[in-house]
């Protein structure tokens, strides 16, 4: 059996990977990914680097390079549906 534990530093450095390698597929600088996204060159160079960004700044990278969407469904709360008359009828679900 193997465990694998990953902490807030492998997170952000799989997410600066995976915008720098998409960043370069689509063949953009970090200069024009700035005219796209609006974070600065530096800070997108630093995010490369250390993985460390604003949230914002962050969520401005992805939009310009991928799906925002596919992001956002991330935190979306699944409903469940109901599994008796009684949750329906008293809204449980």
């Amino acid at each position: 059996m193997s465990i694998f534990l990953i902490d807030e530093v492998d997170v952000q450095q799989a997410l600066a990977t995976y915008l720098h390698y998409i960043r370069k597929q689509k063949k953009l600088s970090r200069v024009a990914l700035f005219e796209k996204s609006g974070v600065p060159a530096a800070t997108i160079k630093k995010f490369e680097l250390t993985g460390q960004i604003s949230l914002r700044q962050f969520l401005l990278l992805w939009q310009s390079l991928d799906d925002l969407q596919r992001l956002y469904s991330l935190v979306q709360m699944e409903k469940t549906l109901p599994k008796t008359i009684e949750e329906v009828i008293k809204g449980e679900f």
